[in-house]
């Protein structure tokens, strides 16, 4: 065998751009100031101005559905546009909900509680105490961070309750037993959190009592990722519930009965829903129970006690097969309402339990995205979203197993008269067929500027939507759009991510290469006219295409990424992701992570193409070091690098319509001004 050479870029032993690390430290916080003001100035304009206007119109517009949930006799919406940036917590009635204009309750207004407070409130959601609903935890992030405050309400007098149940800003997980008691689990100081920076212990809080002196139930190790606990509220199947997830992946379930903690015996890789009488299990692995083995993917059910006992009998509810995984359920009081995904489009059936026996819901569309919106655990209510790139959705309500009919429908925003979906499917390098979704024009005879994004991480499924702002900044201006299904992702069920985590990672950057090189031979696009797009787990797949693939690519937006893969599991959240990337202090691990980390393979003799980076300073799950970092060690090495760090928005990237509006139009006009050629 001959030598074989490293050509990876030598790794300096000391990080030059450490310091862009200190999140809103002085010197780090004049380096961002100091690359936002040009990025302004050049992508500013007359057009940019004029798409900043079109999202926002779009995103604050009173024809968009305001989607519901029920609690008790009332729907709950939490709504924001033009006069209500932040956005009002309200409710309506059903009969009401059915008007084109219903009559919105206001309960919280945001925007006047932040005024009153002084504070730069985000709502971050509200835990509702079943069955009376008269009193409610109400989570507000300053900046769109993932801490929050908590602060008990009461519904009824609609105020915040003084000397309530009040916690300070963190990652609490925190929910109802009952009117006088909570479960929490929050920052109670030193050896409280777990390394990932969630609660690593859970806590019975009664009213009047002291924070401190709330009884301990169950604690974690420090190396998990987070410890939580819930209540079941359903009269006669009240339970209590402690969730130790050890890793991103995998969880150990316990339900506590008195002082005793009765373990949930389940794979710890799997997920599983308890209703009433019925124990749900989704398995990620191959399970064998008894003398019987279950594949990968399918969703198996037993009763709850019997399984508890020993007893139980596993019926099979779905199997998955090569086309078809299962996406998503949710229970009504008496059914199970399934999605699943067959080649990537979305079949919706209802369960009836005990028999498993399952009635489609038709009518709706081919290569269309439909999911559950909402469905009532204590009654028969459903209803389901259903949307395409090229259709609005259309909300559709009625009783899980009976008729549904549209209750609400989105407005267009785009003219799609000339556009037509289809899916191909790319061949990546060890043969395996990846599907995509091109969302072209059928007039068009040439190649044209294409924008393309995926995510492929953590065995989430993207999916065919409506996308008003994409559709009227990118497709009304001739852009062609797709979207990559690669594997990472869940569009197959968990195989299609589990051969990609870890060591198996290298298919997640080669599937959307493949997609990429398959749009250039189809004569969709070139080279120079073709961008991409992600953020996230997508950001760090925009970083790969970079250092790794430059020359398939024209232009690529790269936004909250993770970038540096040597620290990111000591940086906020990283912690928790170590399971699917893999432990860089871990020798053997860091020998595959280091092939791919686009920080450390930054090149000086390969043209990239130009990359617009985008993060937040409020992000405190994905730290903006990583953004920063790259940003300047792309700079140094002499290639065209773009930055915009919005001071709000945490992980979102921006906390309010006008934040959104004014990001997705730097976005735009950064692709065409680089793909189309337009000044």
């Amino acid at each position: 065998m001959g030598v074989v050479t490293d050509t990876r870029p030598a790794v300096p032993a000391t990080d030059p751009y450490l310091w862009l690390e200190d999140v809103t430290g002085d010197d780090a916080l004049d380096w961002v100031r100091a690359h936002n003001e040009p990025t302004i100035a050049e992508l500013g304009g007359e057009r940019f101005e004029q798409m900043r206007a079109e999202a926002l119109e779009v995103l604050d517009t009173d024809a968009r559905i305001p989607y519901v949930r029920r609690r008790g006799e009332y729907l709950y919406n939490f709504w924001r546009d033009a006069e209500h940036q932040k956005g009002v917590w309200r409710r309506t009635t059903l009969d009401s909900y059915r008007n084109e204009q219903p009559d919105w309750d206001v309960l919280i207004d945001v925007d006047e509680l932040a005024r009153r407070d002084g504070e730069n409130w985000v709502w971050a959601g509200a835990d509702v105490l079943e069955p009376d609903y008269h009193l409610a935890l109400i989570s507000l992030s300053r900046g769109g961070a993932d801490a929050a405050v908590v602060r008990e309400f009461d519904m009824r007098t609609r105020t915040f309750v003084d000397g309530g149940f009040e916690l300070p800003e963190a990652k609490s997980q925190v929910s109802w037993e009952d009117e006088n008691t909570v479960l929490v689990g929050t920052d109670f100081g030193d050896g409280s959190l777990t390394e990932s920076g969630y609660p690593r212990l859970v806590k019975r809080w009664r009213r009047g009592e002291p924070l401190a002196e709330a009884e301990t139930l169950f604690s974690g190790a420090e190396s998990d990722v987070l410890v939580a606990g819930s209540h079941h509220h359903t009269p006669g199947y009240e339970r209590t519930l402690i969730g130790r997830a050890f890793d991103f992946f995998n969880e150990q379930v316990y339900e506590l009965r008195g002082p005793e903690l009765i373990r949930i015996d389940t794979p710890t890789d799997a997920s599983i829903s308890i209703h009433r009488e019925w124990l749900l299990i989704e398995l990620r692995t191959e399970w064998t129970y008894g003398t019987q083995s279950y594949p990968a993917g399918a969703l198996l059910a037993a009763d709850y006690e019997q399984f508890l006992g020993g007893t139980a009998e596993l019926q099979v509810v779905f199997t998955p097969d090569a086309h078809t995984c299962l996406h998503h359920y949710a229970w009504t009081r008496d059914r199970l309402v399934v999605v699943t995904l067959a080649d990537v489009a979305s079949r919706v059936e209802v369960y009836t339990p005990g028999a498993w026996t399952a009635e489609p819901v038709t009518g709706l569309p081919d290569n269309t995205n439909t999911t559950i919106a909402a469905a009532d655990h204590l009654g028969d209510e459903i209803f389901l979203d259903s949307s395409g790139f090229d259709t609005p959705s259309r909300l559709l309500h009625g009783p899980a197993g009976g008729e549904l009919v549209e209750i609400k429908r989105a407005p267009s925003f785009f003219d799609a008269a000339d556009l037509e979906v289809t899916q191909y499917f790319a061949t990546s390098d060890d043969g395996t067929a990846v599907p995509y979704f091109l969302v072209g024009h059928r007039h068009r005879q040439s190649p044209g500027p294409t924008l393309l994004g995926g995510y492929g991480g953590f065995e989430v499924a993207r999916t065919p939507g409506y996308d008003g702002v994409m559709g009227r900044l990118w497709l009304s201006r001739g852009g062609t759009y797709v979207l990559a299904n690669i594997r990472g992702g869940g569009e197959y069920g968990p195989t299609w991510h589990t051969q990609a985590m870890r060591e198996g990672r290298h298919l997640v950057y080669e599937d959307f290469a493949a997609v990429a090189r398959d749009l250039v031979a189809r004569g969709i696009t070139t080279v120079e006219q073709l961008g991409a797009q992600g953020g996230s787990n997508g950001g760090l797949l925009m970083g790969v295409m970079l250092t790794r693939y430059p020359e398939l690519f024209g232009a690529l937006v790269c936004s909250v990424p993770l970038l540096d893969m040597k620290r990111f599991h000591l940086l906020l959240a990283g912690a928790s992701w170590v399971a699917e990337y893999g432990d860089p202090d871990d020798p053997d691990d860091w020998a595959f992570m280091a092939e791919y980390s686009p920080y450390q393979n930054i090149s000086t003799d390969k043209r990239y193409p130009p990359v617009l980076i985008t993060t937040s300073t409020r992000d405190d799950r994905v730290h903006p070091g990583h953004a920063r970092k790259m940003t300047a060690a792309l700079e140094d090495a002499g290639h065209p690098v773009r930055y915009y760090e919005n001071i709000e928005g945490g992980h979102a990237g921006a906390s309010d319509n006008p934040q959104v509006a004014f990001r997705s139009a730097l976005i735009y006009e950064y692709l065409l001004r680089t793909l189309d050629g337009t000044p």
